[in-house]
């Protein structure tokens, strides 16, 4: 009977692999917008072209994928505003590429509709938006000691608010710690489809730059003694939809089961963000 079991054992264990070949077709090049407005700054558009898959992607391919000579404009309240082309030095004579407008002719405003309009490569491009009002106001932002953890300066954020009544509130959050800039948590859009109304508590991871490298279990924790702001950007629907969207595709990388997700269904044209924020201070001295 042992050997029969071992036996079985052992069949289980062996496995069969088989080479698959994909070819992919390649595609012609699209232009990719990400546009973004908040409250009290002027609007910012970076134009590129799309890579192919099996691109090899340097930091002078990428500089050369920036659109240059688009015409580019923003509709609000009856008054066309013209983007000019702007440069920001980064680094080895490499620059990074927008297209932007002096905040004394254009700054976003609460409650305020943008329509913007893209002419490249013998292309027109059109997108709207809309900066939402502020809508969720946290009450107390508090930090616990993590549990069962052997660092005992480790801290988690917690937040507690209120949810107004009537469905359609989102928000995104973005902490900035210590000397940092400000990054977004790694599930950083919320909706208030289950807490409509509710008063709540909810953690906050701390925010993360999704450049550098993973595989950091303690990149989630703040530290004791660190200076933390927290920022809060009241955003609409389709907005929560594409980082919701975008957010979970990335933690799902890796997964050969998983299913494929096609942003341009959430956006056909641009990508087009509102914000409007809110900034709250914390020190963490004593905790």
């Amino acid at each position: 009977m042992n050997r029969f079991v071992l036996f079985v054992l052992c069949l289980s264990l062996l496995s069969c692999e088989k080479d698959i070949d994909f070819a992919l077709n390649d595609t012609p090049q699209t232009l990719v917008v990400e546009g973004s407005i908040e409250n009290g700054k002027a609007p910012i558009i970076a134009l590129n072209s799309s890579f192919s898959y099996y691109s090899e992607i340097n930091p002078l391919v990428l500089v050369n994928s920036f659109v240059h000579g688009a015409n580019v404009t923003i509709v609000s309240e009856n008054k066309t505003y013209q983007l000019h082309e702007d440069s920001i030095p980064l680094f080895f004579g490499y620059y990074l590429y927008n297209y932007t407008i002096d905040k004394d002719s254009l700054v976003g405003k609460i409650n305020t509709k943008y329509q913007l309009n893209i002419s490249a490569n013998g292309k027109n491009y059109q997108a709207t938006t809309e900066i939402p009002g502020v809508n969720i106001f946290p009450d107390s932002i508090f930090f616990k000691p993590t549990k069962f953890d052997p660092d005992t300066n480790n801290r988690l954020m917690y937040v507690r608010a209120k949810d107004p009544a009537g469905l359609g509130n989102y928000i995104r959050y973005f902490t900035k710690t210590n000397d940092q800039p400000f990054y977004p948590g790694p599930n950083s859009v919320f909706t208030d489809e289950i807490i409509d109304g509710t008063t709540y508590t909810v953690q906050l991871e701390k925010g993360r730059n999704t450049s550098a490298v993973a595989g950091n279990d303690t990149a989630m924790f703040f530290k004791r003694g660190d200076t933390v702001l927290l920022r809060i950007s009241n955003i609409n629907k389709s907005t929560y939809n594409f980082w919701n969207t975008w957010e979970f595709a990335r933690q799902s990388i890796g997964n050969p089961f998983h299913n494929l997700i096609k942003f341009w269904e959430i956006f056909p044209m641009a990508h087009w963000v509102p914000f409007v924020d809110m900034h709250l201070g914390i020190l963490i001295l004593y905790l």
